[in-house]
């Protein structure tokens, strides 16, 4: 359940509400009339873009492990991402802007997941080697 890509919720939760749902994604979840006087509408596709942007954070958490079980979340996240690309080609109902964000979000989960795990390794490994080994 770790290796689980969080991303894939917001994927589904899009899916759940594009297909079986008749909310459009334009509908208002609040607005706000801001110091300006202009009115702020927050909309059922931003209210799925903001969680989807803090599912990513919780991904990048997890990418900070080390160990064979980050091997399986990063392809599992490149599966979603491919996954995501595809429906966004192939998919009337997911060729909007939202679905579009959503997927560059997952593409971003697997370059940090990536780098980050480069990175942990990497500075791991030269920690290992400073702290009085054979090297």
């Amino acid at each position: 359940m770790l290796s689980f890509p969080l991303i894939a919720l917001a994927v589904i939760a899009y899916n759940v509400i594009g297909f079986f749902a008749v909310v459009p994604w334009t509908s208002e979840v609040f607005s706000l009339t801001m110091v300006s006087g202009t009115v702020w509408r927050f909309e059922l596709g931003d209210l799925l873009i903001v969680i989807a942007l803090i599912l990513l954070f919780f991904e990048i958490l997890k990418s900070t492990r080390t160990g064979a079980s980050s091997l399986l979340d990063h392809a599992l996240s490149m599966a979603l991402f491919i996954i995501c690309l595809m429906e966004f080609l192939l998919v009337p109902i997911a060729a909007t802007s939202t679905y579009f964000v959503i997927m560059v979000i997952a593409l971003i989960d697997v370059v940090a997941g990536y780098s980050v795990t480069i990175t942990s390794a990497r500075r791991d490994l030269s920690v290992e080697r400073h702290s009085g080994g054979p090297f």
